[in-house]
């Protein structure tokens, strides 16, 4: 018995696993793609975020500027207190910058999760 030849062009091919690509819906929204893709909105994004952040830098140099720049004139004003000033600089300025930096981290991070979640929400 003799099989019948089919036509190459009559053939039809049966995909059984999933598709490979999957077309964007028209309302299908990801930021985190267009971040990746960087495109306009996905810089807005980036851009908010460096904002954020240099703001919060900037905060924390003000304040040090306000800590520490008036220290020489304090330290001018009385030149015999050489151990006030080892003591002012050693112990009294300690404690404020390990908070200062603990602030600029905690803020940093929530920056950065804020973001997230902003991105990971919608």
């Amino acid at each position: 018995m003799t099989v019948p030849q089919q036509d190459p062009a009559e053939r039809r091919v049966v995909v059984t696993g999933p598709p490979r690509r999957s077309r964007r819906t028209s309302g299908y929204y990801r930021p985190r793609t267009e971040i990746d893709e960087q495109t306009t909105l996905g810089h807005t994004y980036v851009r908010s975020l460096m904002r954020t952040q240099l703001r919060a830098a900037l905060t924390v140099f003000a304040v040090l500027v306000l800590l520490v720049g008036p220290l020489p004139l304090l330290f001018a004003a009385m030149p015999d207190a050489r151990r006030l000033e080892w003591a002012v600089l050693g112990f009294g300025l300690y404690a404020p910058l390990v908070l200062l930096a603990r602030w600029y981290v905690r803020r940093a991070e929530r920056n950065e999760r804020d973001l997230v979640r902003l991105v990971e929400d919608r």
